[in-house]
């Protein structure tokens, strides 16, 4: 009876094509929606994560700034000067600590020949590199000697080389940072876009000691970049740098800080959780297409239960019981949602990669999502099927028979 019952709704399903279509259309569009939209939730939180993670494992940052009250205002990180390189020398000597990058940094009008560019100007040590996630593409990077000496040395983004010298290989030439002259001794790696839309390759890094004396004129750093030496440590050397800093700067007990000390760890998770969010709204809204058209299913199985009235009462008058009717209109109502439901997961992936390919927006697909899509579809079929087709099991067979 099971598979009759299947054959049965799949005829009047097709004694009614478009109707079954328009009836499809609500599921269709719902799961298509939710699939699509979850998969750009998901391919931002992936960017996010990746743009994260592409500045380096287990950091810590220091800021100086943003927890000392001046006049009753917080002022904003990296405003204050308060962090030297003694500090970063100090921090370099904590216990779970691998590399330590104190920076400085400006924005410069960079020239070369006839070519200008406006560029951000970085000043750091040879630790920049690998607790950054950098690399040489052509050429090397300066030295602890280039540092000491206050060499005139530099090591330019992708972007910068294109726009400077085009064609030509950087390599050796001199470039005019304000006023000063640089000789390019190397290329970085192209990184490409963080998920804040920054061009990582738009940056020139010169030796840190170069950059507060040839350039800047300060004593002072604007940052100072840790890694630790794995996830397990990190939160002790994230205390231990607390500690050492208010130490360092004769901070009384009462006192707040006067340095901002975040773990990038900690970001990760809370833009997880951000995204995260995100992608259940996206869903969430599009599953209201979902519920609309299961209520689409309901009203045009009560319509087909009051078409086929004597087409139930002679199945009942020949012997189908209760649970017969109840599952040919189950069945009809399921068949819908599941038809539905499998163009939607075309329609969704579909979807998913055209937004991909014409807006340039990151997707991931997720097999989790697409399966929740598909049974959430499935549900709804039986659930607003459970009444017309209860209805239809319901009808008595005389008042069936006479029903015109």
């Amino acid at each position: 009876m099971f598979w009759e019952s299947i054959l049965i709704a799949l005829e009047g399903l097709k004694a009614n094509k478009l109707r079954s279509a328009l009836t499809m259309l609500g599921i269709i569009i719902g799961v298509g929606a939710v699939i699509t939209m979850v998969s750009l939730g998901l391919g931002v939180q992936q960017k996010v994560q990746n743009s994260i993670a592409s500045l380096g494992s287990n950091l810590i940052i220091v800021m100086p700034g943003a927890s000392k009250s001046v006049g009753g205002v917080r002022s904003e990180a990296g405003t204050n000067i308060t962090l030297t390189n003694q500090d970063a020398e100090a921090i370099a000597k904590i216990d779970g600590v691998l590399y330590v990058a104190p920076d400085v940094s400006s924005s410069y009008q960079v020239v070369y020949g006839h070519q200008n560019w406006n560029t951000k100007v970085e000043g750091t040590t040879t630790d920049f590199l690998t607790i950054r996630n950098y690399s040489v593409d052509i050429g090397s990077f300066f030295t602890n000697s280039d540092d000491q000496t206050r060499s005139r040395v530099a090591v330019i983004g992708q972007t910068v080389a294109t726009n400077l010298f085009g064609g030509i290989s950087p390599l050796g030439q001199t470039i005019r940072i304000g006023t000063a002259p640089f000789r390019v001794i190397g290329v970085l790696a192209s990184k490409g876009q963080s998920s804040m839309g920054q061009d990582q390759d738009d940056l020139i890094l010169v030796p840190l000691h170069t950059a507060q004396d040839r350039l800047l004129g300060q004593t002072y750093v604007n940052s100072i970049t840790v890694q630790a030496e794995n996830d397990q440590v990190i939160d002790k050397v994230q205390q231990n740098i607390v500690t050492l800093l208010r130490t360092r700067h004769h901070l009384p007990a009462k006192a707040d800080d006067d340095f901002t000390v975040r773990n990038l760890t900690a970001i990760m998770e809370t833009m997880k959780e951000t995204t995260g969010t995100l992608t259940l709204f996206l869903g969430g809204v599009a599953a209201i297409s979902l519920l609309v058209g299961g209520i689409g299913i309901m009203n045009i199985m009560l319509v087909s239960v009051t078409e086929r009235t004597r087409e139930i009462g002679v199945r009942k008058a020949l012997g189908a019981t209760f649970n017969n009717i109840l599952m040919q209109f189950l069945i009809e109502a399921v068949v819908v949602s599941v038809t539905g439901g499998l163009i939607g997961i075309l329609l969704g992936v579909a979807g998913a990669h055209i937004i991909s390919l014409i807006a340039g927006w990151k997707t991931v697909i997720s097999f989790l999502a697409i399966l929740a899509a598909f049974g959430v579809s499935v549900s709804i079929g039986l659930f607003f099927g459970i009444y017309p087709a209860r209805k239809a099991a319901l009808l008595d067979p005389i008042d069936a028979l006479r029903y015109e």
